[in-house]
């Protein structure tokens, strides 16, 4: 199976990882109860000495009125405990939650050492100090032990006793004891440096490393290409035909589509328009199933006969005619091109008379779509018989002019260019690639792809591609067809001179025809 390799494996287990996790912390938060909870903590346990005595502030900085450290010259073996108190549990706490009898909430009892006094300080908030009764005056002198309010206390909120103690060395035991309704009190530990508790809870945090370090695998597998493929890339092998003018363009997006979608081959082997339709309709009649892997390329539509071709339109294409720079005519009128094609036209001298140099026309043979948007679009007409093999001697006595014809755009302009007085066409931009030759306006008018549309330059066609039927959305033919004429594809045909049909501009000269 070629899905089964070792990225996808991991980049699928990351990803179960990641939503089992997802549900097992979604499960823990509806499943496992939430419970009140009094944490405590002993921050500070430190011996004095003797004649200890001082004045005790809360955390707001005012004097408290209740247990001051009384100067005492006969203190013996004191010691100061900071004794921190907070709600580090998942609900608030209100007095109702306090379940022991009376007034005390809880109890804290200092094994092996007396009390001499003790303060209430850095409280959460000041008004923690309101739920301490004017009444409170913390122990008797001497006892072993602390009662205190029952004091609401919101999730995260804390207050700490500073107790003076005698009797005992540092280190003794420390113990917090109350009853809560739905929970606990026990020992707790600082979470953070700054002695605050956590923003997210325990199994928040947990869900949180775990998801990003699935993110964090996913995303390495996903950024390893630095240029993604394009969307829809298929594997196989297709075959693109038809027009010789619209190959440089077929030849080029072969090139960046196999670089693209590894996986892909793309053959191009264009003959002419005509040629191209025969071979994909051999090609359909053939298959026992489905779509052949071809691709026609026509200039204009296909020819009558072919019902089983389904057609896309890609480009405007433009051609032009291109003159031996030997003959110094820069444009034809639309009569004259008529009129050297129909062989009333035989020398130059005619229209230029100093010059004396016979007609050559040098013309592509019937498959030809370029030829074919010649005659239908410029002369109006079939272009005379063939009468020449070497396009310099005539093989037809009765012809009045030396007219040959030639498989590919290519060998038009190299002949065009090689012999004096030869006249041919091509499309705009290999018209401009060989030198010993010029393009002629018609009727003072040049193809130019700005004035498309607005000019009515005459020799201009749609550029067709055919496939038999429809092709599946998902094989190569499709994919091929999308990215010639979408994204990159419309800059390689816009370079090559054409104009792509998938632009606002391009949309509605195609759909004028």
């Amino acid at each position: 199976m070629e899905w089964l390799t070792a990225e996808n494996l991991i980049a699928v287990g990351t990803a179960l990882l990641g939503v089992l996790v997802s549900v097992a912390a979604v499960w823990y938060e509806r499943r496992v109860p939430h419970q009140r909870r009094i944490g405590y903590r002993v921050q500070l346990d430190t011996s004095i000495g003797d004649g200890a005595s001082g004045r005790a502030l809360t955390g707001s900085g005012t004097t408290v009125r209740r247990g001051f450290f009384d100067a005492s010259p006969d203190l013996v073996d004191a010691t100061l405990v900071l004794l921190r108190i907070e709600n580090d549990g998942a609900l608030a706490l209100t007095a109702d939650h306090y379940t022991d009898g009376g007034t005390n909430g809880l109890t804290v009892e200092f094994t092996g050492r007396r009390v001499k006094a003790v303060v209430v300080t850095a409280p959460e908030h000041p008004r923690l100090l309101s739920h301490f009764p004017v009444t409170w005056t913390g122990p008797a002198e001497g006892d072993t032990s602390v009662h205190l309010p029952k004091v609401p206390l919101n999730r995260g909120s804390h207050y700490k006793l500073l107790v003076l103690l005698t009797g005992g060395p540092i280190g003794s035991p420390v113990n917090v004891e109350g009853n809560i309704d739905e929970g606990y009190v026990h020992v707790n530990h600082s979470t953070t440096p700054d002695d605050k508790p956590p923003v997210f809870s325990r199994v928040a945090r947990t869900v949180t490393v775990v998801l990003t370090v699935c993110v964090v695998a996913l995303a390495a597998i996903i950024v390893r290409e630095q240029e993604p493929p394009p969307i829809g890339c298929a594997r196989g092998t297709l075959t693109v035909t038809g027009s010789t003018a619209f190959r440089p363009v077929v030849r080029e997006l072969a090139t960046k589509y196999e670089h693209d979608c590894p996986g892909s081959t793309i053959q191009v082997s264009a003959h002419g328009s005509t040629a191209g339709i025969r071979e994909l309709a051999e090609a359909g009649a053939r298959a026992t199933a489905g779509s052949p892997a071809v691709v026609a390329l026509s200039d204009g539509r296909k020819p009558d006969g072919y019902p089983q071709l389904r057609e896309s339109m890609v480009a405007v294409s433009l051609f032009t005619l291109v003159l031996n720079d030997d003959i110094p005519v820069d444009t034809l009128t639309l009569d004259q091109i008529r009129r050297l094609y129909r062989g009333d036209i035989t020398n130059w001298k005619e229209l230029i008379p100093s010059l004396d140099q016979k007609v050559l026309l040098v013309s592509r043979d019937a498959n030809s779509g370029t030829r074919e948007v010649f005659q239908r679009r410029v002369l109006g007409r079939n272009e005379p018989a063939n009468s020449s093999r070497d396009c310099v001697h005539s093989d037809d006595t009765e012809s009045p002019v030396i007219r040959c014809e030639l498989d590919s755009t290519e060998q038009v302009l190299s002949t065009v260019a090689r012999l004096p007085g030869a006249l041919g066409y091509t499309e705009l931009r290999s018209g401009s690639g060989f030198k010993g030759l010029h393009r002629v306006a018609i009727d003072g008018r040049r193809a130019s792809l700005d004035e498309i549309g607005a000019s009515p330059y005459p020799y201009r066609e749609i550029e067709y591609a055919y496939t038999w039927g429809q092709p599946p959305a998902d094989s190569l033919t499709s994919s091929f067809l999308t990215y010639l004429s979408r994204g990159s594809g419309q800059d390689v045909i816009r370079t090559h001179g054409h104009l792509p049909c998938a632009t606002p501009k391009g949309l509605r000269i195609c759909g004028e025809g």
